[in-house]
């Protein structure tokens, strides 16, 4: 079933240590005279708080593990992820439409900065693969012609990225992607039975037809081909501008927590964004990629 929990944007779901841990972006957004318009200048400013749960249910905010002082670059810090590699944790972020990445002993930081520069220009939603044969690649969008999603491989101290694909992955074509201004963003990639699920968001955040597709290919930089049951996240229940979303491995190995955000209660406004929380899983297919589908009737505890 869904769970809408506290005001944010674009989170990321993890567990460590027998707790949960949501990182997200802060909604400090004004509203402006005319309707559903905002002044996004302070979205973000502060860095990245992280909350923590001992049961999916109760969150406390833990504060600040990512402060602005220690950070790269002064503001727009905007969706951050946390990836635990080689004993300590790692979060990739954007600030001024800007990658970086920033380090931690504890999933609640004190996070700093692990490089004094960026790891891309223009270039926004970071997300890291941590493949079976040691290889880490890395996912984003850009946003250089149009937000569109590209991949390379990163080095294995994380500081940079070594390889970049020319390729184009995923560009927002398709009828249900291009309901607003054509933006393809949020990526994240699940390995399952050897094939890599790349599932992304389209239509712009203040879009109530923002959602989330996937596509799916045998190698971890593509071609990746759309699947036939997209979008797989859009206007569940009564919730609107549903996605930039992660997914959170649980017991089941085909099974998963979707962590995304959907605009306010207020049908008249899109921010503040809250986050929100789905089962998610894969339905298995005869001669044919599994499908990946967002479980929104089914409880999340217990998975």
């Amino acid at each position: 079933m869904l769970t809408r929990l506290f005001e944010g944007g674009d989170p990321f779901l993890m567990t460590y240590g027998g707790k949960y841990y949501i990182y997200c972006t802060t909604e400090n957004s004004r509203k402006l005279e005319t309707a559903n318009a905002f002044d996004t200048e302070k979205d973000g400013n502060d860095g990245f708080y992280v909350y923590e749960s001992e049961d999916l249910i109760n969150w406390k905010n833990k504060g600040l593990c990512l402060e602005k002082k220690n950070a790269v670059g002064d503001r727009w810090f905007w969706a951050p992820e946390v990836s635990y590699y080689n004993g300590k944790f790692y979060m990739l972020y954007s600030s001024e439409e800007n990658l970086a990445i920033a380090v931690s002993e504890s999933p609640t930081g004190p996070f700093a900065k692990l490089t004094d520069g960026w790891l891309r220009n223009r270039t926004i939603d970071g997300h890291l693969l941590f493949d079976d044969d040691g290889s880490i690649y890395i996912y984003f969008a850009d946003l250089k012609n149009g937000n569109r999603i590209f991949a390379g491989k990163m080095s294995a101290d994380l500081t940079k990225i070594e390889y970049e694909c020319e390729n184009v992955l995923i560009e927002a074509t398709e009828p249900w992607e291009t309901l607003d201004c054509r933006v393809a963003e949020g990526p994240f990639v699940l390995k399952h039975n050897g094939l890599y699920y790349l599932s992304y968001s389209v239509n712009h955040t203040r879009c109530e037809d923002y959602a989330v597709g996937y596509a799916v290919s045998d190698k971890p930089l593509g071609p990746f081909v759309r699947a036939e049951n997209n979008p797989i996240l859009h206007k569940p229940a009564d919730l609107v501008g549903t996605g930039h979303h992660s997914f959170m491995p649980t017991a089941d190995k085909d099974k998963f927590i979707c962590a995304f955000h959907c605009h306010s209660e207020n049908p008249d406004n899109f921010k503040p964004r809250m986050v929100c929380l789905s089962a998610a899983g894969f339905e298995k297919q005869q001669g044919k990629p599994d499908k990946l589908k967002v479980l929104t009737e089914e409880n999340i505890i217990g998975l």
